[in-house]
């Protein structure tokens, strides 16, 4: 039998695809990036709540100012040069990630955020989700977070257990599963 798209379980990833110092953003070539350093660290698991070992995540965001280090950004040339605005890190054996990095600006319309996107073993596609603030008045006004149902918009929102550190949840499926998007 030849497998379908649909019996495809790739990608496999070699159990350490993540470059030590990945999931820290903070400096870029040994130069400490502008802003507030702050950790973003969670769990992922499934839907029986199983932790979820050597999946990869990666963030995106933009620099202290909100601007993107990307020439689609209008003032991608004001960013700041010694912040990449891009990370990974896989999680460990109980499901755990962390990363390290500075608060992001609001970019131009929207509420301070970081973009997910989430690839492991068994995974049909890639997962993208967003990450939004506690406490950030601009989380009202966002329109990518007002386009998820009000009942599940505080899925989206990492908890601030004490300064610079914010929990980040993620859930692939069930009560409680994480908003995913489309492209």
């Amino acid at each position: 039998m030849i497998p379908t798209g649909e019996a495809t379980i790739g990608p496999f990833f070699p159990p350490r695809f993540v470059d030590a110092g990945a999931n820290d953003l903070t400096q870029l070539a040994g130069r400490k990036a502008q802003g507030e350093v702050i950790q973003i660290s969670g769990c992922v698991r499934q839907e029986d709540g199983e932790a979820l070992e050597n999946l990869v995540l990666e963030i995106w965001q933009p620099d202290a100012k909100g601007i993107y280090r990307h020439p689609a950004d209008p003032r991608h040339a004001e960013a700041d040069a010694d912040f990449l605005g891009w990370g990974r890190a896989a999680t460990d054996q109980e499901g755990n990630y962390a990363f390290r990095t500075v608060r992001p600006g609001a970019p131009a319309g929207r509420a301070p955020h970081v973009d997910f996107m989430l690839m492991f073993s068994g995974l049909m596609r890639i997962l993208k989700t967003t990450l939004y603030f506690e406490g950030e008045a601009a989380n009202g006004a966002d329109p990518v977070l007002a386009a998820v149902p009000a009942a599940r918009r505080a899925l989206l929102v990492a908890r601030r257990e004490a300064p610079g550190k914010y929990r980040f949840e993620l859930k692939l499926r069930g009560e409680h599963e994480t908003p995913f998007f489309d492209d």
